[in-house]
């Protein structure tokens, strides 16, 4: 079996998911290498893995002839650099959400890993969860009709620590949240956002503050053919991690999300007692697992990749005008973008 020799960039808790998941459940990729800024951390996981090699910076990794393809999971700040570190030397790249922390970045490296011909997937990784595949071939099966209204919300359990504010790596509050749903709706209405009136506000973490962010929002959208969508982020739901869809069509509905992480109900005298989803991680474990299997299958058979470098940079616009929609208090144009003609 020809094997598609990878190595991964970060190995926080994402990163490493995705080495294990390249290590030991896709048989047609070959793990080769790990790198993180933390050497000590990078050593530690290529052992955990049983692999050999391991490097503090994704420049050390890329001169390996024997990878071809790099999953980049470093914070945001550096998803830029690193995609163009890979590009130069020539290497396929999977890489994170979200794609970059500017649009002017992003329309960098999708020239830059243009000219050196070589293909990018940012990780939107719903688009692989197997709930959110069901409805997407719902509806293009027309069972709902014409979508008109995209409604979504994410909600994660506590915020993050501050340290995680503090470090200045990470990106805001759109681009880190909101992006997930803004790729969402793009791809389930089958359609660009044109305009976004943004939100937001500091209402339970008071940290955020200091660090110019926030912690919930709400975005309204409408879509270049006049359909509309509504976004909802927050970040102190405190019961559990509460992803939830619907795409409302002109003949029916669809309602995609859920709580509990197994169907079991207790009942007792005491009360009613159920499980929940604690973690992402958890949530879309079958989701990043199949979008990087995917990737090494799409790589190995030279084909088109299902998301490209242009739905990450999309992506990013939609954030940074939902940024600059809640800063200035007023609606938001996104300016249009034609879709790079393929070399």
């Amino acid at each position: 079996m020809t094997k598609l020799g990878m190595g991964v960039v970060g190995v926080g808790a994402m990163g490493t998911r995705h080495a294990e998941n390249i290590r030991r459940l896709i048989p047609e990729a070959h793990l080769i290498a790990v790198a993180d800024a933390d050497l000590a951390r990078a050593r530690q996981v290529a052992a955990e893995l049983e692999i050999e090699h391991a490097y503090n910076s994704v420049e050390a990794l890329v001169e390996r002839k024997d990878i071809q393809a790099v999953a980049i999971v470093t914070p945001a700040k550096f998803h830029g650099a690193a995609i163009k570190a890979c590009a130069h030397a020539g290497k396929e790249i999977f890489c994170e959400k979200p794609l970059t922390l500017t649009v002017e970045e992003a329309d960098e490296v999708l020239h830059v890993t243009s000219k050196a011909g070589v293909r990018l997937q940012p990780g939107h990784v719903r688009r692989y969860d197997p709930a959110h595949v069901r409805a997407k071939k719902r509806i293009e099966a027309g069972e709902i009709g014409d979508p008109v209204l995209f409604k979504s919300l994410g909600r994660d359990p506590s915020p993050p620590p501050v340290s995680y504010m503090a470090s200045g790596v990470n990106g805001m509050f759109f681009q880190d949240s909101g992006v997930h749903e803004f790729d969402l709706g793009r791809w389930f209405m089958n359609d660009e956002v044109a305009e976004l009136h943004a939100y937001g506000g500091v209402l339970v973490f008071p940290e955020a503050a200091q660090f110019n962010d926030i912690d919930t929002a709400l975005v309204n959208m409408k879509f270049s053919r006049g359909t509309l969508g509504a976004v909802e982020n927050y970040m102190q739901a405190v019961y559990g991690y509460d992803i939830r869809t619907e795409i409302v069509g002109s003949k029916g509905t669809i309602m995609l999300g859920y709580l509990q992480q197994t169907p079991e109900l207790v009942l007792t005298a005491s009360g009613t007692r159920t499980d929940v989803v604690d973690h992402f991680l958890v949530r879309f474990a079958d989701g990043y697992l199949d979008e990087m299997r995917d990737f090494v299958r799409t790589i190995l058979a030279d084909g088109e990749l299902k998301v490209d470098g242009f739905d990450g940079r999309q992506a990013v616009a939609v954030a940074a005008a939902a940024e600059r929609s809640y800063r200035e208090g007023r609606p938001v144009a996104i300016p249009p973008a034609a879709r790079p003609a393929k070399a």
